[in-house]
């Protein structure tokens, strides 16, 4: 039997996910609402609704019991992961899609950070793991549904240089991405990104606090109707490559928030490719490579393509 139960309801926006009108109502995480989804916690209408993506008409009441919060634990978990390489100042790791990068106010373990925690000391563990920021080495993200080359820091002075070559942009990424229609070889892209003003869990080109941005591309091939391309941000803005896309008409095959689902992939075609970062140790710079996963490969055959492609033999 639940206690200390919090009861919820709003009129449900018309052509909206269940998910993101949870998440936009009761100003949640998008992650939160689709467990609160899938574990019977949501109603629309009266009726148990047990799919995020659930396209709502407008005319429903949804009903959302929030539970009690869970502990704010962050603890050490023998999670298979990819590490590339590693030595005493820092680990570079090919994060798998799904993965989030560090614990949140609602998410608690099954992240990089936990996973990490099991097998090596990281910067800053002494902080408060019950702290919702709680979020040691953790010194840039990847979004959960990209996979690719992620940097942590393993202890506070790796940690101090690293933050600090990715504020000053010292850093080169670049992505690999599969788009819905037609970029142009050598486009770049230079629009600022903001807070979405409606929907709060996105962002857009322009919006609130709106901060400048430049991404450039390559084609690697092209299909009827997909490109696929190597994208070098020259900024970090949350979702900038995702953004600068869809802001250009071609969004990443199967992402849903700022495209459309796909039935080729099930996760957005997005890959942290490559990674150059000043070394904490001598300033020198060290690249990590992690190469394109079998899901966005297959993804890419399956819509017609050869792989690897003519203009990505590196791949």
């Amino acid at each position: 039997m639940l206690s200390h139960v919090e009861f919820r309801t709003f009129s449900a926006p018309a052509g909206e996910r269940l998910d993101v009108a949870i998440a936009q109502a009761l100003e949640l995480s998008r992650t939160y609402a689709k467990e609160l989804v899938s574990e019977g916690y949501v109603t629309v209408d009266g009726r148990p609704i047990g799919k995020a993506s659930a396209k709502l008409l407008g005319t429903e009441i949804v009903c959302v019991v929030l539970p009690p919060p869970r502990p704010l634990l962050v603890e050490p978990e023998a999670t298979d992961l990819h590490v590339i390489y590693q030595d005493d100042d820092l680990v570079a790791i090919d994060k798998p899609p799904g993965m989030v990068a560090h614990p949140t106010a609602t998410l608690r373990s099954g992240t990089v950070v936990n996973a990490l925690l099991g097998r090596m000391p990281l910067s800053k563990e002494w902080q408060d793991p019950s702290d919702e920021a709680y979020r040691p080495g953790i010194v840039h993200r990847l979004d959960k549904d990209t996979s690719g080359v992620m940097v942590v820091a393993k202890n506070d002075e790796a940690h101090r240089h690293l933050s600090n070559s990715f504020k000053k942009r010292f850093t080169q990424k670049e992505y690999v991405a599969i788009v819905v229609g037609d970029v142009a070889d050598g486009l770049m892209v230079d629009a600022p990104i903001g807070r979405h003003p409606v929907k709060r869990q996105m962002m857009t080109v322009g919006g609130e606090n709106q901060k400048a941005a430049t991404t450039s591309f390559r084609v690697l091939g092209r299909l009827p109707g997909h490109t696929l391309i190597k994208a070098i941000p020259r900024s970090g803005r949350t979702h900038q490559i995702r953004v600068h896309l869809a802001h250009v008409g071609a969004p990443i095959l199967a992402d849903e928030v700022y495209g459309q689902p796909s039935a080729v992939l099930e996760r957005q075609a997005l890959h942290a490719y490559r990674l150059t970062v000043p070394h904490p140790h001598d300033d020198q710079a060290v690249t990590f490579i992690a190469q394109v996963p079998t899901d966005m490969v297959e993804a890419w055959l399956r819509l017609g393509g050869t792989w690897p492609p003519p203009g990505g033999a590196d791949l």
